[in-house]
């Protein structure tokens, strides 16, 4: 029997790094990114809301927001943070979020200020413009910082991407229970997940992926439910709602064609869809402009 990987291959993108002081305007409701952020605050304090919980922001410790999760920020006096945001996929097309248990508050080690400090360093004219998202003014570049920039040598862009792997490792949970849920939903629906990753723009139905596993759909349906915890119609809709997001936020495609690109060619259909899962119709949402 072939032996099967252990490990997935992740694949992590910058868009945005820096060192601000924030103060009583760093104060947004119902933000939605199409990327993860990763903080570090070293002085002062702040909020942040997001899963149903409430998170103070405290010096020595590290923060995660992951992609496309609404949350709100709130700052009464000052804060000092480091910040980073970036997109993560893994080589089978799908989240890590997907697959892995993760943390969003946990101490910081004595390392990550001078990771994040050689991030700079590295990455120079990276940081945000301006911190409100309703005139952030990135939007037509926010992936091209996918590819090492044109002053950066290959050598800096591996150790970008050494300390970035670095910093989102830290909030991997470790436990065995854990990684053996997960390991198990990978290897059991792994090449279905990758099907679904692949052919968001088509028709997918849960016969057509039962056969993929040569299974009843019956029997599919509640191996699927009970690996991932959702069904697989959800779970599909979930992403095609996730990359719709991502195209509104970094092209000027029309939403016709957006939602005709992720498989939803009804544009009422998906507004109502759109609007559901994320809390604003398609259109606010690109008046809005990206989230930061």
């Amino acid at each position: 029997m072939k032996a099967v990987n252990k490990f997935l291959k992740l694949n992590l993108h910058l868009l945005h790094c820096g060192y601000i002081q924030l103060g009583a305007e760093w104060r947004f409701e119902g933000v939605i990114s199409p990327f993860c952020r990763i903080y570090l605050i070293t002085e002062g304090e702040a909020w942040v809301y997001h899963h149903q919980r409430t998170f103070r922001l405290r010096p020595g410790f590290l923060y995660l927001i992951p992609s496309f999760t609404v949350s709100s920020y709130q700052c009464d006096a000052t804060m000092t943070q480091y910040y980073l945001s970036l997109t993560e996929e893994t080589d089978s097309g799908f989240s890590m979020f997907d697959m892995q248990q993760m943390d969003y508050e946990v101490p910081a080690l004595p390392i990550d200020a001078l990771l994040f400090s050689r991030l700079l360093e590295l990455n120079p004219n990276r940081s945000l413009q301006n911190i409100d998202p309703k005139v952030y003014d990135n939007k037509p570049d926010l992936l091209s910082f996918n590819q090492p920039a044109h002053t950066q040598s290959m050598v800096q862009h591996l150790e970008t991407q050494g300390i970035l792997l670095q910093l989102f490792s830290r909030f991997m949970q470790s436990s065995d229970a854990a990684i053996r849920e997960h390991e198990q939903a990978r290897i059991q629906l792994g090449g279905v997940l990758n099907y679904i990753h692949t052919h968001l723009s088509e028709k997918l139905t849960v016969a057509q992926l039962a056969a993929l596993q040569q299974v009843h759909p019956d029997h599919f349906s509640r191996q699927f439910c009970h690996l991932l915890g959702i069904r697989p119609i959800d779970y599909i809709n979930n992403k095609r709602l996730e990359r719709a997001q991502l195209l509104i936020a970094t092209s000027s495609l029309p939403l016709q064609t957006i939602a005709e690109q992720v498989g939803i060619p009804d544009i009422y259909y998906f507004s109502r869809l759109f609007k559901r899962r994320f809390g604003i119709p398609p259109g606010r949402y690109r008046k809005m402009g990206v989230q930061t």
